[in-house]
């Protein structure tokens, strides 16, 4: 047997419980290690390592592997639409205005993608806890949902820059001889 589960009455006498347990077992052939269940996961969070660096390593890759997708699209996006921009420059508009078009259109999809999933995390968590045996503190900060929300602006800016540029130095005439 590797694990027994005790519960008690009250949870503010937990700990002194866990010591009569330990007490109970101290000098036998089968010692045991009684402690609250959110000690237990916090040891067997430790055992894993460091989780706040693995977190943030592992996040990171994502937020740029993200980032990547993201340009990639949106490049993707003004090679497709050469003639379209060839023709809003024939119309008239300016280099600026063309860099701001696809700015914005940069950022409308990045926050709509951002504020969909971090809606989607906030509704998880108002249900209840996913997770309440293995994680007994399971929240979603407001401080983390407004990062979020910041990160998805710099991920729809980074993205949709590049490819702006690109745009605004279209020149009508090779948009006209790209589309034939």
């Amino acid at each position: 047997m590797g694990w027994f589960g005790v519960r008690v009455q009250n949870p503010d006498q937990a700990p002194e419980i866990a010591k009569l347990i330990n007490a109970e077992f101290a000098n036998s052939a089968s010692e045991v290690q009684a402690e609250t269940e959110a000690a237990m996961a916090q040891g067997f969070a430790q055992q894993i390592g460091d989780i706040g660096t693995i977190l943030i390593a592992v996040l990171s890759a994502v937020f740029f592997t993200i980032l990547l997708v993201a340009g990639n699209t949106m490049s993707q996006a003004v090679r497709e639409r050469v003639s379209e921009l060839g023709t809003l420059k024939a119309i008239g508009f300016t280099n600026t205005a063309v860099l701001w078009l696809v700015m914005a259109e940069s950022l409308l999809i990045a926050t709509l993608g951002g504020f969909l999933g971090l809606g989607l995390a906030w509704l998880i968590i108002a249900s209840g806890n996913p997770v309440p045996n293995l994680l007994p503190i399971f929240y979603l900060p407001t401080r983390d949902v407004a990062l979020g929300a910041f990160l998805a602006v710099v991920v729809g800016l980074i993205a949709g820059l590049l490819p702006a540029i690109n745009a605004m130095r279209l020149r009508i005439a090779d948009a006209l001889r790209r589309t034939g």
